[in-house]
């Protein structure tokens, strides 16, 4: 099954296209502004893959973290605009620092995470770890009804009834 996040609906376009209206009217904080790329994330029996369009960016903008079961990408993006060469008609492209994180499910591996970067896609790799298997755990004790071994028994209690009164009746016919 195939999930679209709302930032792939049309709804978005018309948020993106608001939000450069007010950062043109009121301007952008210190000339920055925050964006987040896209993410594909998939899972496979080994491993779960976040995929991250980031086009015009180097691996040394980037820096990835694992905290506490959460993985967080940020980076920051600078604008390189040319003065004076003509004017812009059009300015879609996005500038300024990103963060995005996700929650890790139980089972991955933390210290094994993996990143690799080619031609503006950022891939980290998060490999599963073997789930840990219930185990049978075995009962020592001191010595219990006459067994020495250190092995516990157990037995019920309409077994010893039967035995005391079976001991009591031959006590009663010894004494007649």
């Amino acid at each position: 099954m195939l999930y679209h996040s709302p930032m792939t609906t049309p709804v978005f376009g018309l948020r993106r296209e608001i939000d450069r209206l007010f950062e043109d009217a009121f301007g952008r904080e210190a000339g920055r502004s925050t964006w987040a790329p896209v993410a594909d994330v998939r899972e496979d029996a080994k491993s779960l893959t976040f995929e991250f369009e980031l086009p015009g960016l180097s691996p040394e903008q980037v820096e990835i973290t694992a905290d506490n079961g959460v993985l967080t990408v940020r980076g920051q993006k600078e604008e390189h605009r040319v003065e004076g060469e003509g004017r812009h008609h059009i300015a879609e492209r996005t500038f300024g620092s990103f963060t995005r994180s996700f929650q890790l499910p139980q089972g991955v591996d933390e210290d094994r995470i993996e990143a690799s970067f080619a031609h503006g896609v950022l891939t980290v790799t998060v490999p599963k770890s073997a789930l840990p298997q219930p185990r049978k755990i075995a009962i020592r004790g001191g010595e219990v009804n006459g067994a020495g071994n250190g092995q516990a028994q157990v037995q019920s209690g309409s077994q010893e009834r039967g035995r005391n009164e079976s001991r009591g009746r031959a006590e009663k016919e010894t004494a007649r």
